[in-house]
């Protein structure tokens, strides 16, 4: 009889023949040859606190013979373990005939997600998305980019995919996650066309161009199993009766009747905040970050983090991670940092300009960019639930008008950032924001309080990444979408704290932040919805 033990902290040169990663499981756990039957790569990963001496950690699943006698001589070893059962198993599956649909609204990674959910069990979800299939959505996009134009139910907010599609295509989270749901995003992801590696390397990501291929095959695989997925359908209302949701209208004038609609909305519906702030729906104000964008050269970063191993083929662009407690009390940190990647318009609204970053798969850009953000509370934006959407956008406005009222961003060197001067000529860093760069006085562009954190932060930074600091280095704003600025509060059984069958997920909800975490919340909450249409919660 063979079984599966998981061992952790193996550790091998960057550079060693495929054949040693056999030789070291077997040396590991003293065992003969053919007592190794089979293994596979769990996790690899290097750390790059220690450059010089820098090498893989492992960890691997390994199928042996005679796996109880193994543990036994492991009993206590942390590092040999059974491995654990990571498939994911259905809370439940919807009976013949079943026909309660329920509604997803928001095809981003949490819509995506609940929405596959609910269609492999059965229940055959119908998925309201406001903007366009990915492709043409794609184009819309690079009209921004590229023609100054802006549509604003079709952009890098809005449309099949989310806003993750436009971005670095990071797959990793700190969340909690017991029930291996990260598991399961990834497992789909590979199966819709995704790099196989994104199950074992240690920080996996996909980038924009395998993202679109990949939207469009779940989306199928949903179709197919019955669900519809109906582009262009913007809700503009919900029907809520003695606190239980049976429906939503949208803006073409259907009502499509549901006692069991999620909200997948995404962080930047404003639009669809406000009314179901109108409607009572219960929110809150939360917490969120303001900032700008960075670019270095990479090879600035990776040399830095990487040392004499810096362009190595197996590590390839390298990241960072950075935080500092500023004198003035607020956290300053890197965010969504994408490496070999380009700084893009983010805005969904008219009149507005907002940052954020991307990269593709093989993040070989020459600039490394990353959001270096503010924390700030409600007590900075005082007003009720809604007021943090009128602080961002206030900010969003102000950049609109420094970049020249055109798209362009408002821009300034790093160097001149610390000086308090305005900058009028790019140094070695060529930014790549298009529609492009309006350089100036970013002073404004943010208030005190966070240009005096950012004016603390960058040269604590360039302690930690020789270099950070960097003279010719460029600043673009305005980083506002960083989460979403309110809640919309759920219970246990994930459904809105006063609307029966309303269940809030993802990002837009505050339920989550990014690829992956957007899509593990998807799943939790499908499970929840599933178990309320069989009566089991």
């Amino acid at each position: 009889m063979t079984a599966m033990l998981r061992i952790s902290e193996l550790r091998l040169p960057l550079d060693h023949p495929a054949d040693d990663l056999p030789a070291a499981i077997i040396q590991r756990l003293g065992i003969p040859a053919d007592a190794l039957t089979g293994f596979k790569v769990h996790k690899r990963s290097y750390d790059a606190r220690k450059n010089v001496r820098l090498s893989f950690i492992y960890i691997i699943d390994a199928e042996v013979k005679n796996e109880s006698a193994v543990l036994k001589r492991f009993a206590g070893d942390m590092h040999v373990k059974p491995t654990p059962d990571m498939e994911y198993h259905f809370v439940g599956k919807a009976p013949p005939g079943f026909s309660e649909r329920p509604v997803v609204i928001g095809f981003g990674p949490c819509g995506i997600f609940a929405a596959l959910i609910l269609a492999q069990a059965g229940f055959r979800p119908i998925v309201l998305e406001r903007g366009k299939a990915v492709r043409e959505r794609t184009q819309d996009t690079w009209g921004l980019w590229r023609k100054h134009t802006l549509n604003p139910e079709s952009n890098v907010q809005f449309g099949e995919g989310g806003a993750g599609t436009f971005s670095d295509g990071k797959l990793y989270s700190q969340i909690k996650d017991p029930k291996h749901y990260g598991r399961k995003v990834l497992t789909e992801f590979v199966k819709a066309g995704a790099p196989p590696e994104i199950l074992y390397v240690a920080k996996p990501h996909i980038g924009t161009f395998r993202l679109v291929g990949m939207v469009e095959a779940m989306r199928a695989e949903i179709e197919q199993l019955g669900g519809e997925i109906r582009f262009q359908q913007r809700v503009t209302d919900v029907l809520i009766e003695d606190g239980q949701v049976l429906g939503v209208s949208t803006a073409s004038g259907e009502e499509i009747r549901s006692k069991h609609v999620v909200l997948a909305l995404g962080h930047s519906a404003r639009d669809t905040f406000e009314m179901l702030h109108e409607r009572g729906v219960f929110m809150e104000a939360k917490p969120f970050s303001v900032g700008f964008r960075i670019e270095h050269p990479q090879s600035l970063i990776d040399k830095a983090r990487l040392g004499p191993h810096a362009g190595h083929p197996e590590l390839g662009a390298a990241d960072y991670k950075l935080v500092h407690h500023a004198s003035n009390g607020r956290a300053v940190y890197s965010f969504c940092m994408c490496p070999g990647g380009t700084v893009v318009a983010a805005t969904s609204e008219p009149n507005r300009v907002v940052t954020n970053g991307m990269s593709q798969y093989s993040r070989n850009e020459r600039n490394a960019n990353a959001g270096i953000v503010v924390s700030i509370t409600p007590d900075d934006y005082p007003g009720g639930p809604l007021a943090g959407i009128a602080f961002q956008r206030e900010l969003e406005s102000r950049a609109f008008v420094l970049g020249g009222s055109t798209y362009e961003a408002p821009g300034q060197l790093v160097g001149d950032f610390l000086k308090g001067k305005a900058s009028t000529a790019l140094g070695n860093v060529e930014p790549s924001y298009k529609p492009g760069v309006k350089l100036g006085d970013l002073s404004t562009a943010l208030p005190d309080y966070a240009i005096s954190a950012l004016r603390e932060a960058l040269p604590a930074f360039d302690r930690q990444i020789r270099g950070f600091n960097m003279y010719d280095a460029v600043l673009t704003g305005v980083e506002t979408r960083t989460s979403s600025p309110l809640r919309i509060t759920r219970g246990e059984n994930c459904q809105s704290l006063n609307v029966k069958g309303l269940y809030p997920a993802g990002e837009g909800a505050g339920y989550a932040g990014g690829i992956l975490s957007a899509g593990v919340d998807g799943i939790r909450v499908a499970e929840a919805l599933t178990a309320s249409l069989l009566g089991q919660g």
